[in-house]
């Protein structure tokens, strides 16, 4: 790897934790403004009618993150960086990293395939 590694400030899970809170957050506002206005006053209807409406905007999501994981792979890579060190960041593995994005990271530097033969006197 060249440079400095990848070190996140935050432990995995503490940043996990913080996205899901605020994720939850955002796709529970965003449900309001896009469900449609209840039939009835039916509680369960009701109920269920914004869980789907939320499943539905959280599906939204995952789509927008992929698309948003893309891109900054690209730019990671643009940048410099390594498949270890898209994997590391995207939590995955090297091998994991270079199967969701091939041909993202070319060889920066050639490396000889044979070895010149010596020549004799």
């Amino acid at each position: 790897m060249s440079g400095r590694p990848f070190a996140p400030r935050l432990p995995g899970t503490e940043l996990a934790a913080l996205v899901t809170e605020a994720v939850d957050e955002l796709t529970r506002r965003l449900a309001q403004d896009v469900a449609a206005p209840a039939d009835s006053h039916n509680a369960l209807t009701d109920a269920r009618q914004r869980a789907l409406v939320h499943l539905h905007v959280l599906g939204s999501v995952r789509k927008a993150i992929r698309h948003l994981e893309d891109e900054a792979a690209r730019a990671a890579a643009a940048n410099g960086a390594t498949y270890p060190e898209i994997g590391q960041a995207s939590n995955m593995s090297r091998q994991g990293a270079r199967r969701r994005w091939p041909g993202l990271v070319t060889g920066r530097t050639t490396h000889p395939t044979t070895r010149p033969t010596p020549r004799s006197s």
